[in-house]
C-alpha cells in the first residue's frame, strides 16, 4: 500500500528535545519505519526548514522523507505555521499527480488541514486519517492565556476531526475529548505510540551514578512538563533527611552548556537553589537516543509529572528498560503506566505526592524491582512498534474498505 504521512513541523529527521521536537517526531519516524517493514511504501511530507535540505531523503527501504517548500526555509515555531498550510498542501498534491497514495495520514491538527486540502484536490480517491498528538481544547484548559496556539485552532481543529475519514487517537482519554468535538465515535480508533524494544532494554550498559540514588525527568523544557514539581519534591525529600539523591533533567534545545541561557532552565536552576538542592540537580541537555537506555538503567525511577500529556513516550522507554515510573494521572499516562503494577500515579502539580512516591520507591527496592519487571513485560506485550503498526494498518484497511462500500452504495442509489 502506498501511504502518505504529513507532519508539518515534526520531521522524522529532527533532533529530539527541542521546543517543537519531541514525541511526535519519534512517533512518525518509528511508525513509518514499522509500516515499511510490513511491506508498505511510506512517504513522510514535512515543511522545508533549511534551504540545504535535499528534496527527498531515503531513511530505509520503503520509507522516505519529502521536504516541501511552505513558507521561509528556516526553523519557525509551529504556532506560526498555519499561513503556510495551503502551500504545503499544494506541494504535497503536486507530488501525488503521477502516483497518488491510497491514503494520507495527518499528524497534528495543521497537518490535518493540509491533508484534507491535498486529498480534496486529487482526482484519485484518497482516504484521510488523522492523529492529533495534542488537542487545543486540552492545551487551553491547562495553559489558559499562556497558550500560544493561533486563534483559528479553536474552530479548525474540530473541523478536521469532523471531516477526516478516520481518527487514530493515542489514548482512551483523547477519545472522550474528540467526541466532545463532534467527531463521529465509530470512526475513532485507539492506536498508541510505541517504543523501540531493540534499543530500550533492561539489559545493557549503565551510567555511573554520582550519588546513592538517581531519578530523572526527561523531555522538552517547557513548564507544562512539570519539571519544577520534581525539583520541589527533591527539596521536600531533603527536609525529610533524604538528600543522597540526584535528579537528572534531560532535554532542552541543545547541549547542557547551551542551557545556561535557556529561560526555563534558568527558572528551574533558581528554584533548585532556593530550595537548597542546586547541587543535586544536573542539567544534561539533549542526548543522542542511543545514550538514553544506559541513562535510564542507572535510575531508581523516572519522573513524568506533566500538567497534561497527550501520550508520553518517555514512560514507555523507562518501562522497556525495567525502570518504574512515577507519573501524573493524566492523558495517555493513565493508559501506559498501571498504578501499583508498572509504576505509581500521582495527581498533577502535587510535589508532595511526588515526594511521597519517590520515598516509597527508594525505601522499598523490592517494590521498585517488581514494578520495573512488570513495566518491561507490559511494554513488550502492548507497545512494540510492530504491534502499533499492525493496529494502524488494520484501521487503514478498514477505512479504505468502508469508503469503497459507501462509494458503491452511492452509485447504486443514483442508478435506482
Amino acid at each position: 500500500m502506498k501511504i502518505a504521512m504529513i507532519s508539518e513541523h515534526a520531521s522524522p529527521l529532527a533532533a529530539i528535545g527541542g521546543v517543537d521536537a519531541g514525541g511526535q517526531n519519534v512517533h512518525v519516524a518509528a511508525l513509518s519505519a514499522a509500516l515499511a517493514r510490513r511491506g508498505h511504501d511510506v512517504s513522510v511530507y514535512t515543511r522545508r526548514d533549511d534551504p540545504d535540505l535535499p528534496a527527498r531523503v531515503k531513511v530505509s527501504e520503503g520509507f522516505e522523507v519529502v521536504h516541501i517548500a511552505a513558507g521561509p526555509a528556516q526553523a519557525l515555531s509551529k504556532d506560526l505555521l498555519l499561513p503556510y498550510m495551503g502551500e504545503l498542501a499544494r506541494g504535497v498534491a503536486a507530488d501525488w499527480v503521477h502516483d497518488p497514495p491510497a491514503l494520507v495520514h495527518g499528524h497534528f491538527w495543521m497537518s490535518g488541514v493540509a491533508a484534507l486540502e491535498a486529498a480534496h484536490g486529487s482526482e484519485a480517491p484518497i482516504a484521510v486519517l488523522q492523529t492529533f498528538h495534542a488537542l487545543g481544547t486540552v492545551k487551553r484548559r491547562h495553559q489558559g492565556a499562556d497558550d500560544t496556539s493561533p486563534p483559528e485552532r479553536a474552530w479548525m481543529e474540530p473541523s478536521v476531526a469532523r471531516s477526516v475519514d478516520s481518527i487514530l487517537a493515542t489514548c482512551s482519554d483523547e477519545v472522550f475529548e474528540l467526541r466532545a468535538f463532534g467527531a463521529h465515535g465509530p470512526r475513532i480508533s485507539v492506536a498508541p505510540c510505541g517504543v523501540d524494544l531493540g534499543l530500550f532494554d533492561a539489559a545493557g550498559p549503565t551510567e555511573t551514578r554520582g550519588r546513592t540514588h538517581r531519578v530523572a525527568a526527561i523531555g522538552r523544557l517547557v513548564p507544562r512538563k512539570g519539571v519544577d514539581a520534581a525539583i520541589t519534591a527533591l527539596g521536600t525529600l531533603a527536609t525529610r533527611g533524604i538528600s543522597n539523591i540526584e535528579l537528572l533533567i534531560v532535554g532542552g534545545a541543545g547541549s547542557a552548556e547551551s542551557l545556561e541561557t535557556d529561560p526555563e532552565a534558568t527558572r528551574l536552576r533558581a528554584l533548585a537553589k532556593e530550595l537548597g538542592v542546586g547541587a543535586q540537580v544536573l542539567f544534561r541537555g539533549q542526548l543522542p537516543r542511543e545514550d538514553m537506555p544506559a541513562l535510564l538503567r542507572s535510575c531508581d525511577a523516572v519522573i513524568c509529572a506533566p500538567w497534561y500529556e497527550p501520550f508520553g513516550i518517555v514512560p514507555l522507554e523507562a518501562m522497556a528498560c525495567g525502570i518504574p515510573v512515577v507519573a501524573s494521572s493524566v492523558g495517555g499516562l493513565i493508559d501506559t503506566v498501571v498504578d501499583g503494577v508498572t509504576g505509581l500515579h500521582i495527581p498533577p502539580r502535587d510535589p508532595v505526592a511526588l515526594a511521597d512516591a519517590l520515598e516509597r520507591l527508594l525505601g522499598d527496592p523490592a517494590l521498585a524491582a517488581a514494578l520495573g519487571t512488570a513495566g518491561r513485560k507490559r511494554a513488550a506485550a502492548r507497545y512494540s512498534w510492530d504491534r502499533v503498526a499492525a493496529d494502524t494498518e488494520r484501521v487503514y484497511r478498514q477505512t479504505i474498505s468502508r469508503l469503497a462500500t459507501e462509494a458503491q452504495d452511492t452509485v447504486m442509489g443514483q442508478a435506482r
